[in-house]
């Protein structure tokens, strides 16, 4: 597929989506907005995708949120004029909003301010390197922050959050921190930050489909739902996605290499 802001590419059942405007510290634009609207609606679609990696084109940033220069351009704001038609640039961007249900790993470097929130929060595994920082400046500016933060709050302490939304452009999240609080789950050096997504991307895709996707979906369809309901609903993900899972692999292989595992 060819897009103008993102590079992708698949290879060995991976997708890989890396931003790729660090002319612009990867902020986003409507047109990155189209790009990753097509961009999820492939893989979601696409059998022969297992796994999805995103990552951002090299640079002092992950993204930096939306392009403030391009939005004040005639035709280049990301939301429509008319507010009661206008719509959160997350629905998007986002691999939840636009439903798909792909295991997603989001590999952070440099700034991760703002907009940049809306992959982080809709992310399946979180890993970042050591540069990596993450704040959101909105209030800086004079600006709601609701959003990005409201995201977050599934993902981070809701302190925390206060604090990042609070403090904007004064303070800033550092990867150990980040690690601390669970917005990722991993610490990498900033050399080793896209192999260790490549690793992680592989083992997850080579597990079958039916079973990684159908996690996925159940794990994120449950948070908006009341715990007992969750719950109750839950045994219809595996009555639904087991037969399927189970007949993608081969057990009897699986459990001759069982004891074969990492201690993280």
């Amino acid at each position: 597929m060819k897009f103008e802001t993102i590079l992708f590419d698949v290879k060995d059942r991976v997708a890989t989506i890396t931003i790729n405007r660090p002319e612009a510290m990867n902020s986003f634009t409507r047109q990155m907005m189209d790009d990753f609207t097509a961009a999820w609606r492939h893989i979601a679609e696409t059998e022969d995708i297992h796994c999805a990696i995103l990552r951002a084109a090299p640079g002092k940033a992950f993204s930096t949120g939306v392009d403030v220069k391009a939005a004040s351009q005639p035709g280049g704001s990301v939301m429509h004029d008319d507010i009661w038609v206008a719509e959160d640039p997350g629905e998007q961007l986002g691999p939840k909003s636009n439903r798909c249900w792909k295991p997603i790993i989001c590999a952070v470097h440099g700034m991760a301010a703002g907009g940049a929130f809306y992959w982080i929060n809709e992310s399946d595994i979180v890993i970042c390197s050591e540069d990596a920082t993450f704040f959101d400046p909105h209030v800086t500016y004079g600006m709601t922050a609701a959003l990005e933060p409201i995201g977050a709050t599934y993902r981070m302490p809701l302190g925390d959050v206060m604090r990042m939304t609070l403090l904007g452009n004064d303070e800033r999240i550092s990867a150990h921190t980040a690690l601390r609080l669970g917005l990722v789950t991993e610490v990498t050096e900033n050399d080793k930050l896209w192999s260790r997504a490549d690793e992680l991307a592989a083992i997850i895709a080579a597990k079958p489909p039916a079973a990684t996707a159908g996690s996925v979906k159940a794990i994120w369809e449950s948070l908006d739902m009341p715990r007992s309901v969750a719950l109750r609903t839950a045994l219809k993900y595996c009555q639904l996605g087991n037969p399927v899972g189970q007949t993608q692999v081969d057990r009897a292989a699986i459990m001759s290499k069982a004891k074969s595992y990492t201690v993280r």
